[in-house]
């Protein structure tokens, strides 16, 4: 990208957040929604799909597999499933965009198909690992070729009968996780997936919302091969990883009070709320609700001050993309803020831990990188310029900082925040940020 192409964004210090806001559908759940939709027999409806750049990339795949998708509104989504087994081979190389949960969930679901396919992506998926996916698919029969070192493009031959393992997963992984249970549905015999740390089940909840047969509890997943999927209708909650920029704005800006509308909270996804509130943040839940088996609620966010703390190492799965936002409440906590257990976080978008020590110390933040984590010290933050490094987290983190820089924070190279989050800015300045195009 040129530095004419290039997106660029200034924060600086706003006015107190306030208001009621509705975050964009869940990415996570948006994929797989259109995903098993796809698989399902009969026609299912979608509310809530996030029209991300992400999302957005994966039911252009599946269409171009002879999947028929509808988008009556913004946000909604008609798919007429063709059945596990229906899809039809595509006409050249599907591009996932920057979607790492698309290329590694379709891995597996393409894996059992009859023809071959190939799934790539933009510089910042080509980098990031997909060995973890392709090893357990290859011990159920699958043929898939990578670059070096496991990277994309992935290259899946078709034609190949899968059979049912029972996986032990070395890292944890929902994504694998997913990957896996897709590939299992099209095998021979029972397939079973144990991680080492429970991660969101999201796959989970929804195959069974699909009628899927499946066996799951945290840190474990089985089901057998064979089965068909039923369609049904999805409402997709609002997405807590988006969220969670504005929940931690709200709880830093002096005299916010900000309230978020039914907000996906499955207890796979929201180890920072419980982290914040250790540090003295000021949430609470309201109208507790259920969409789709998913658990959801309003969160009313007030100002609060902020301790640091050493954040449990259970929690760390549970809060792994929201780690750059935890990383700018503990820069601007009283004390320190210890995160270790976090070395995934090492191989997402971009290794979040260095952007994010660097663009702390960029603008006079105290921060000691770790092999698995960082120590940040709260201190004043003054203002200056930060590479994003194109992972749109990092991005939106760096937005919330500029709100309570001294001085105005740059933020280079914002374009991917479309892939999960489009309109941030302008909520963003709706609820009180001070943001702007550069």
């Amino acid at each position: 990208m040129t530095a004419s192409q290039r997106t660029d964004w200034i924060a600086s210090s706003g006015a107190p957040l306030h208001g009621e806001l509705e975050i964009p559908g869940d990415k996570s759940i948006s994929h797989r929604a259109v995903m098993l939709a796809a698989l399902a027999d009969g026609t299912s409806h979608i509310d809530g799909f996030l029209e991300g750049a992400d999302t957005r990339a994966t039911a252009t795949i599946l269409a171009r597999m002879g999947v028929r998708i509808e988008a009556p509104s913004p946000s909604q989504r008609i798919v007429h499933g063709v059945g596990v087994g229906g899809l039809r081979a595509p006409d050249g190389v599907l591009d996932c965009g920057n979607a790492g949960t698309g290329m590694r969930l379709l891995a597996g679901l393409l894996a059992a198909q009859p023809f071959d396919s190939v799934l790539a992506g933009d510089a910042s998926l080509s980098r990031r690992p997909m060995g973890r996916v392709i090893e357990p698919l290859s011990r159920m029969g699958a043929r898939i070729d990578a670059e070096d070192n496991g990277l994309p493009p992935l290259r899946i031959h078709g034609g190949r009968p899968l059979h049912g393992i029972d996986f032990e997963s070395p890292v944890a992984s929902a994504q694998v996780k997913s990957a896996v249970l897709l590939a299992g549905l099209q095998a021979r015999g029972g397939t079973s997936v144990r991680e080492p740390h429970p991660t969101r089940d999201y796959t989970e909840r929804m195959l069974s919302a699909f009628g899927v047969d499946i066996e799951f509890s945290p840190g474990f997943a089985r089901l057998r091969g064979g089965q068909r999927l039923r369609a049904t209708d999805i409402a997709v909650p609002a997405d807590f990883s988006s969220a969670a920029f504005f929940i931690v704005a709200a709880t830093l800006v002096p005299g916010s009070v900000l309230r978020l509308r039914a907000v996906g909270l499955n207890p796979r996804r929201t180890g920072l709320l419980a982290a914040l509130r250790a540090m003295g943040a000021d949430i609470v839940e309201e109208r507790h609700d259920s969409h789709g088996g998913e658990p959801i609620a309003d969160l009313l966010v007030r100002h609060a001050p902020l301790h640091g703390i050493a954040v449990p190492e259970v929690l760390v799965a549970d809060m792994i993309d929201e780690f750059p936002i935890l990383a700018i409440a503990a820069a601007c906590a009283q004390g320190t803020t210890i995160v270790s257990g976090a070395a995934e976080l090492r191989v997402k978008e971009s290794d979040r831990i260095a952007a994010m020590a660097a663009g702390l110390r960029a603008l006079g933040g105290r921060v000691e990188e770790r092999p698995d984590g960082v120590l940040i010290e709260g201190s004043a933050l003054h203002g200056g310029s930060i590479e994003s490094l194109g992972d749109h987290r990092i991005a939106m983190a760096f937005a919330v900082a500029g709100q309570l820089a001294e001085e105005e924070v740059t933020i280079v190279d914002v374009a991917n925040v479309a892939t999960s989050f489009p309109g941030f800015d302008a909520l963003a300045r709706q609820s009180g940020f001070g943001l702007r195009a550069a």
